[in-house]
């Protein structure tokens, strides 16, 4: 019966695995003639699992869904990973669902092994999520390094990794790690550089931890609060990009707060304000800080200051006659009625 019971087992997840067997590529793979698997797949069906059969020589059997769910297979990462998403779902974000999640959260808790009941409780205990619009796309990051990461955090071990910097340079690491921080669809590591003695922000899907972690450290507070959001929108806003600039608001602080830019602005004075901002690019900093629609006069870097005067120019340009500056009418444009 033992028997019996662990091919119905690896019956069921073969077929949640693949999309459609044949009668012969399972009789191999389970070392059973063709008329044991017919005799499982109807056991299979007794139980409530919808197994469709195709006869012919192009035929097969494939999982199909039912009018209930029945019991699911799940391997270990496939495991993982729904735990740790219901976990984010339970804390919120999706409006009715929390309490729906802690249940089914608390039921896929109680049957997982321990090794794998560790390693989910370590990354729902040091994620932290930041809510906001998902990008179409966003860096994969392997579950595996995630997981380093929330152990090593979990741990009080020091974490090495070689990271690749926006530059594309290539350094190794040596941080205590504090929190995972996942924002607008990218992973970010929140930790204390040993070398460099300051907190710093790391994207994850450039992080290659290196084995074995260590030596353990004595866990440090965060600075300004200990507010790992903040810390991290701070630094991502300026320091993760190529480019950083200054910029001087002349608008109040809370008015430039109140804007839907998610604006981290210092204030100056009751009719100023300094804007820390990054980029990939000089001209695409230069487009955006037009977006706050108020004056401002450009800091740092230099080179950003002849981005803004090219931009302007080229507004100019375009609000100016139909002939353009030089006079002569262009190919099939009229001027509009005044």
């Amino acid at each position: 019966m033992l028997e019996t019971s662990a091919r119905l087992l690896k019956l069921l997840s073969l077929l949640q695995a693949h999309k459609e067997w044949s009668g012969p590529e399972l009789s191999a793979r389970l070392g059973v003639s063709t008329r044991t698997i017919r005799n499982d797949v109807e056991r299979l069906r007794s139980l409530g699992y919808p197994v469709h059969a195709t006869p012919g020589v192009a035929g097969g059997y494939r999982l199909g869904a039912g009018a209930a769910l029945p019991p699911l297979l799940l391997d270990d990462e496939e495991a993982v990973a729904v735990a740790v998403g219901l976990g984010r779902a339970a804390g919120g974000g999706v409006e009715g669902i929390e309490e729906t999640s802690v249940r089914a959260l608390a039921k896929l808790e109680q049957v997982l092994p321990s090794r794998l009941r560790r390693r989910v409780n370590a990354l729902n205990a040091y994620t932290v999520q930041i809510p906001g619009q998902v990008p179409g796309s966003a860096p994969s990051v392997p579950p595996e390094v995630l997981t380093a990461i929330a152990n090593a955090a979990r741990d009080h071990e020091r974490l090495r990794f070689d990271y690749t910097g926006h530059d594309g340079s290539a350094t190794v690491r040596n941080v205590e790690p504090y929190r995972l921080v996942h924002r607008r669809g990218r992973w970010y590591l929140l930790g204390y550089d040993v070398e460099r003695q300051d907190w710093r922000t790391f994207r994850v899907d450039r992080v290659r931890p290196r084995t074995p972690t260590g030596p353990r450290f004595p866990p440090r507070d965060l600075p300004n609060g200990g507010d790992v959001a903040a810390f991290v929108e701070k630094g991502v806003s300026t320091a993760m990009w190529r480019h950083q600039a200054t910029v001087l608001l002349h608008a109040p602080a809370e008015r430039m707060r109140s804007l839907p830019l998610g604006l981290e602005v210092e204030p100056v004075d009751d009719a100023t304000c300094l804007l820390r901002l990054g980029g990939d690019d000089l001209a695409g900093i230069a487009v955006w800080i037009g977006f706050t629609g108020v004056d401002f006069e450009v800091l740092d870097p230099p080179e950003l200051a002849e981005h803004v005067l090219r931009l302007s120019e080229r507004y100019r340009r375009a609000a100016g006659t139909p002939e353009g500056r030089d006079g002569r009418q262009r190919p099939g444009v009229t001027r509009p009625d005044s």
